[in-house]
């Protein structure tokens, strides 16, 4: 279990770890301020880059309304960089918060005519021109070392991050945006609802127009499209006990005023969650599947549940 800051951080570290050892392909981490769990994604991003291998090391989400994009494309560019370019980080505008407005806080208010929202997109797009790698600085004629030709980039660089760089969409236009600008996309466990269907639904018509807008846009590479489920196998009677009691259905609410459809919990006996999961679209849409886990259930029951999802329920889906 997770009972202080420490056991949160370094039980993350350790389930990544587990991760990799049992052959999943990533470790992705929610970030939230004012909120005991991870405020401060990378000194933990770069750890776990510093104790694994293989597997890809993601946020879903950093909120950019926080962000200095300088000093955060500085970290990302070590970070990355002591991981051996495995860094895919998620930003975005930003989710409910623990405080009011909690941004201001940080120092950052949206300018005259701005709302919190372009405030956040507009961080996120200051953040995307530094990660190019083109000089913008004037070099001091006189510097404490020697400089390089020409206007100066932020330092440490690590090329080939601007193109792991995942926008969180929680609707079609802004996944539509996010794909004109070159981003990958990530969609959650909630939507705002534009059309009253299934959350998995649209989710899959919201992958199908980033991919669209896109290919509209003319980008060489292919983007990558994740969706992010909670999917527990109930194999023994702890994970009943947790997570066998029903009633695990989309549920609708409001976010910032905007009626939002909230994915349910896959929770069930591995034939039935496999049967459950083939009509899920979103997940056939998407390229990557995003497991949400139970961290605060400590590291042994989530390496519990990972192997159960990679022996029981991942094969017959044809999961890699």
């Amino acid at each position: 279990m997770t009972r202080s800051g420490s056991d949160a951080l370094l039980q993350s570290i350790d389930l990544a770890v587990e991760a990799e050892r049992l052959g999943v392909d990533g470790a992705y981490f929610r970030v939230h301020h004012f909120a005991r769990q991870l405020a401060s994604p990378f000194p933990l991003l770069a750890a776990i880059g510093a104790r694994t291998k293989r597997i890809e090391i993601g946020t879903a989400v950093i909120d950019m309304r926080y962000e200095n994009p300088h000093y955060m494309a500085e970290d990302a560019g070590a970070a990355d960089l002591i991981a051996g370019g495995r860094l895919q980080l998620g930003i975005s505008r930003g989710s409910p918060e623990q405080v009011i407005d909690g941004w201001r806080y940080f120092g950052y208010h949206p300018a005259e005519g701005e709302s919190h929202e372009d405030m956040g997109r507009r961080r996120a797009k200051e953040f995307l021109d530094l990660l190019s790698g083109e000089g913008f600085a004037q070099p001091n004629p006189h510097p404490m070392f020697p400089n390089p030709p020409g206007l100066l980039r932020l330092e440490p660089y690590s090329a080939g991050l601007r193109d792991r760089i995942w926008w969180g969409a929680a609707s079609n236009a802004t996944a539509e945006w996010a794909a004109k600008l070159g981003m990958n996309m990530q969609t959650s466990t909630l939507k705002s609802d534009e059309s009253g269907q299934p959350l998995h639904r649209q989710q899959a018509a919201q992958i199908r127009a980033f991919r669209a807008a896109w290919k509209e846009a003319g980008h060489v590479r292919t983007p990558r499209a994740s969706v992010s489920r909670s999917i527990v196998p109930l194999i023994d009677d702890l994970d009943r006990t947790y997570f066998g009691r029903g009633g695990h259905e989309d549920q609708i609410g409001y976010i910032d005023n905007t009626r939002t459809v909230f994915g349910r919990t896959y929770a069930a006996e591995p034939d039935v969650l496999i049967e459950q999961l083939r009509k899920d679209e979103a997940i056939t849409e998407a390229d990557t599947l995003l497991l949400t886990i139970p961290n605060q259930l400590g590291v042994a029951y989530n390496v519990h549940v990972l192997e159960a999802i990679l022996t029981h329920v991942a094969p017959a889906l044809e999961w890699r």
